[in-house]
């Protein structure tokens, strides 16, 4: 049997494969109680289950699957039933609402680390979408719902994890409304920087377009390559190429972002 099968998540426009890893690929966790998969999680620490204990943090695990998603592919449709839950491991999806009209709002990103979906909730209230390739432990809703309500502590891990959130999204309202074009654009490089790019000054590639990036920050392509020229010409960031990109100077991307 291969190490993937292939599924699909319907939705009005057509399917999204995905890749589901199919049980027992982490041996004897499936039928037994060794939590060592998710023990040795890169993520664990800053995701929401890193402080469960051994036997809740081994029966959670037996509830989830690992997915994989292809760069555009979706795991949540806004407006349709919550049915999935998960952490990301590995990779950047964006957070998107649709107006009335049809024009498309990206509302927030999830890194490594973040936890996705809506627990307790009937519909999802934005379509959650791969920026890259991703890596995901997901769960049934249902099943995550069940987990949390029959164990202590994780309900303050989720309303820590909630809180976390609404701070972001005060934060990032204040950001759209209050700042420089040069804040915005120093702000969402930080974040990408500080997220995804491991060593200081290694090389990395952001996970969104600068047509994205227009979209993220509410501003004009145009005025987006103009801030990413000047952050390069002042020494700040790298561009090698493409997406890549290297923060030479964190304090003066800080600086630039407003502090």
């Amino acid at each position: 049997m291969s190490r993937w099968h292939r599924t699909a998540t319907g939705h009005k426009g057509g399917d999204f494969p995905m890749y589901v890893e199919p049980s027992g690929q982490d041996g004897e966790a499936e039928a037994g109680h060794d939590p060592s998969p998710c023990a040795s999680c890169a993520v664990r620490a800053d995701a929401f289950c890193g402080s469960l204990a051994a036997p809740a943090l081994g029966e959670l695990h037996r509830l989830g699957r690992k997915v994989r998603l292809k760069r555009g592919q979706a795991l949540i449709w806004q407006g349709a039933e919550s049915t999935l839950v998960g952490n990301v491991l590995e990779g950047v999806l964006k957070m998107s609402a649709m107006s009335r009209d049809g024009r498309e709002q990206i509302v927030g990103l999830a890194y490594p680390a973040d936890f996705i979906g809506r627990p307790f909730g009937k519909n999802s209230r934005q379509t959650i979408t791969a920026l890259s390739d991703a890596h995901l432990c997901v769960f049934s809703r249902a099943a995550f719902d069940s987990f949390a309500t029959g164990h202590a502590g994780m309900g303050e891990a989720l309303l820590r994890r909630a809180l976390d959130d609404l701070d972001g999204a005060r934060r990032w309202m204040l950001l759209l409304g209050r700042t420089s074009a040069m804040e915005r654009v120093a702000t969402l490089l930080l974040d990408a920087a500080e997220r995804l790019e491991g060593a200081a000054g290694k090389t990395f590639a952001l996970p969104f377009s600068r047509q994205q990036m227009a979209d993220i920050l509410g501003m004009a392509i145009e005025t987006v390559s103009r801030t990413m020229t000047r952050l390069r010409d002042g020494g700040v960031i790298a561009l090698p190429g493409g997406r890549q990109i290297a923060v030479r100077d964190r304090n003066a991307l800080r600086e630039a972002a407003g502090g």
